[in-house]
């Protein structure tokens, strides 16, 4: 669904309407944390669905409990979409690759370790600190830096009023996606 707010912030950056960037792209984040809850109840019961489709009941259990551990990265992932479509929109590629790099540094020895530690469960954990944290470093830029000054607007209405349009781009645009990958 993140495809929806490519065109709303081309559109915008383009015709030089800055602040509704920073609107657009509150207003796609908030979107998709309306449909986190719905995948969150799936992934919860992930063994119950994968026993009913006659998946071994425990490779269910562990499908289950991994997807526990991947609910805090879904969220992180919905503001890392944005956020970096965001920057992308402004051309501001040197922050999301030191930002990448960043947070490969952390991600593969924590990684590591709990995996060693944790087992297969350590993987989700260290994907969702790791996701977080690869929210939280662009978030800081984009707050301090001069270079967001122009686009970078307040949580307000506007925000929350914009989502109705946002799905009507996102759908479509993810229907599409899927639709192309799932003949691939």
């Amino acid at each position: 669904m993140a495809g929806g707010l490519e065109t709303l912030c081309g559109q915008a950056y383009g015709s030089q309407q800055y602040k509704k960037l920073g609107i657009y792209t509150y207003s796609a984040i908030i979107s998709l944390i309306l449909v986190c809850p719905p995948i969150c109840i799936l992934w919860i019961f992930m063994g119950k669905l994968l026993t009913l489709v006659g998946q071994d009941t425990l490779i269910s259990y562990k499908a289950r409990q991994y997807s526990l551990w991947l609910i805090p990265g879904l969220f992180a992932s919905t503001i890392l979409k944005h956020l970096t479509r965001f920057l992308q929109m402004q051309s501001l590629i040197l922050p999301m690759l030191l930002n990448s790099i960043f947070t490969l540094c952390f991600h593969v020895p924590l990684c590591w370790i709990l995996v060693l530690d944790l087992g297969d469960l350590g993987a989700a954990i260290a994907f969702s600190l790791s996701t977080w944290l690869n929210v939280i470093l662009p978030g800081i830029y984009v707050k301090y830096s001069s270079t967001c000054e122009k686009t970078r607007s307040p949580l307000s209405k506007d925000a929350f009023l914009g989502v109705p349009q946002f799905f009507r781009l996102g759908v479509p645009s993810a229907i599409m996606v899927w639709y192309v990958f799932s003949f691939l």
